[in-house]
């Protein structure tokens, strides 16, 4: 079955735990665990492809990601 694929922008708290931050199937409210595939955009943003197991929907997220203060 093919998957229908969207784009959703993200910004994740740093203070949550991170059981918290996982994604959550649109179609059929289904969490899921684990991105089926990851991807370096440019220095400071990832992609994630998500697909629940459950209904075959997918998604990708991307994140910013913020480099650490050096001294």
């Amino acid at each position: 079955m093919p998957a229908i694929a969207e784009i959703l922008s993200t910004s994740v708290p740093h203070s949550a735990p991170r059981g918290s931050d996982l994604p959550v199937c649109l179609v059929c409210a289904d969490s899921m665990v684990a991105a089926e595939a990851s991807a370096f955009l440019s220095d400071n943003v990832v992609s994630y492809l998500w697909t629940c197991d459950t209904c075959g929907y997918g998604f990708v997220t991307k994140h910013s990601l913020s480099r650490p203060a050096r001294n």
